[in-house]
């Protein structure tokens, strides 16, 4: 899969240059930044943010490294292994404007992790992961930081991320976060737990993977 996506062409149109300066970024250039954060790159639970994520070039070859390491360490257990495998997919988001390129980021991430744990459609796991990247994969203006839609509530909302954390045992916790908040960090001091930054919007129960697969979401 890596392979195809690297022999995608760059640039899908000459007038989405034009309007969105969109141009994909080349599987060797991925792979050469992230070889400068190899340690975080192989991290499983390390958290990757791509503010225009395109199709997914960088994101796909950000989890099929996470994916390498999950291998490693849960390769012998079924359970760990495809439960860290979500986790992996979890940690990794995107925003992108365009929503043919979030379409199809997430449908290329899905199909990577798909093939990793050998489900199939409509597999429980497939559910799942398709939930998680609804989620983390946000259409909308990462300038702005509000979402980008056509349906009613869905444009020009403050952009929110979920903090994915594995329990253990099969189970997740999910909290959210709004991004415009996060990216204001740096004027926090030492001390103040309480800022709005540390603060989620929202925070679930504990969830299954049973349970994400008969989650909704909204794009």
């Amino acid at each position: 899969m890596l392979d195809r996506l690297a022999a995608k062409p760059l640039v899908k149109s000459r007038q989405r240059v034009q309007d969105h300066a969109e141009v994909l970024t080349s599987a060797w250039l991925v792979d050469d930044m992230l070889d400068l954060v190899k340690d975080e790159s192989g991290r499983i639970d390390s958290r990757f943010l791509e503010p225009a994520c395109g199709t997914g070039n960088f994101l796909v070859r950000v989890l099929a490294r996470k994916l390498t390491t999950v291998k490693v360490r849960y390769g012998r257990s079924k359970f760990e292994n495809r439960h860290n495998a979500l986790l992996a997919l979890m940690s990794i988001y995107g925003i992108e404007i365009q929503r043919d390129n979030a379409e199809e980021c997430r449908s290329n991430l899905l199909s990577l992790f798909t093939a990793y744990v050998g489900a199939k459609a409509e597999d429980e796991w497939v559910r799942a992961a398709a939930f998680v990247l609804g989620v983390n994969i946000v259409v909308g203006d990462a300038l702005a930081m509000v979402t980008v839609g056509t349906a009613p509530g869905t444009h020009g909302q403050p952009i929110v991320f979920a903090e994915w954390g594995y329990l253990g045992r099969g189970k997740y916790q999910r909290r959210d976060f709004r991004f415009d908040r996060m990216t204001g960090r740096g004027t926090v001091s030492e001390g103040e737990a309480h800022h709005e930054v540390f603060q989620p919007v929202r925070a679930y129960p504990t969830m299954t993977v049973a349970q994400l697969a008969c989650e909704e979401t909204i794009a």
